[in-house]
């Protein structure tokens, strides 16, 4: 999907706060054609090289709990396009209908096999299919389900003119999200859902909105480069 013009977006995204982004974007479709050309092969260089990874992991989720392998879950891509994010299983079946969107600190609802991918970030890996597929990209914005867009301001809505992404600044900043989560729920009260959109996603997005800003290829190098050193700390 190429980068569109102004009166093709969606109206949500059609403001004066989401257009200094758009047009910092729209001056670098050069750069936004070799990002989609460079996820496209690194994708498929991965999955061909971690299928027998990803096999073996597949194994040992059905062997630790009741459920399925993956996780399947409706979120938000680029220009607000619903997708279905493809993730390994670490919650016990049907984690969704039985509380918030995301996790505290000693969540119950994660198995022991769940706490080992979360910790080495190994349940991304089927989102390469994702990529693949072109509705998201290695770098970008994390998904969020519809309720959690649905509670964007107008220049959060400039995080949807680029597909959504694996890893950010924002992922590294926050790889231990549960435990600020916690400790906002010790804090104050209210739900877990309450919470995270009045101060875990404001804060998320200044890092969002910042990479649109200085978005460059190199930029996305690094934050992949890093992001290895952050799971492996």
């Amino acid at each position: 999907m190429g980068f569109r013009k102004w009166d093709q977006l969606p109206e949500c995204m059609k403001n004066q706060k989401v257009r200094p982004y758009y047009d910092v974007l729209r001056k670098r479709q050069g750069d936004l054609v070799l990002k989609r050309g460079m996820d496209l092969l690194m994708a498929l260089i991965l999955t061909l090289i971690l299928s027998p990874v990803m096999l073996i992991l597949a194994a040992c989720i059905k062997a630790d709990s009741r459920g399925p392998v993956f996780f399947r879950q409706k979120r938000i891509t680029r220009y607000g396009k619903e997708y279905r994010i493809f993730k390994f299983r670490t919650m016990v079946a049907d984690a969704d209908q039985k509380g918030p969107a995301v996790t505290t600190a000693g969540d119950s609802r994660i198995t022991r096999m769940g706490n080992l991918l979360r910790k080495c970030r190994l349940d991304e890996l089927p989102q390469l299919f994702n990529v693949i597929s072109g509705d998201m990209s290695f770098v970008g914005t994390r998904p969020e389900v519809k309720k959690y867009v649905d509670a964007y301001s107008d220049e959060m809505f400039a995080t949807l003119l680029l597909p959504a992404g694996i890893t950010s600044r924002t992922s590294i900043a926050y790889k231990d999200e549960d435990e600020i989560m916690e400790k906002y729920l010790k804090e104050e009260a209210g739900t877990v859902d309450a919470i995270y959109v009045r101060y875990i996603l404001p804060e998320k997005m200044k890092y969002n909105l910042d990479y649109l800003k200085k978005f460059s290829i190199f930029g996305d190098i690094k934050v992949m480069i890093d992001t290895v050193f952050a799971v492996i700390r």
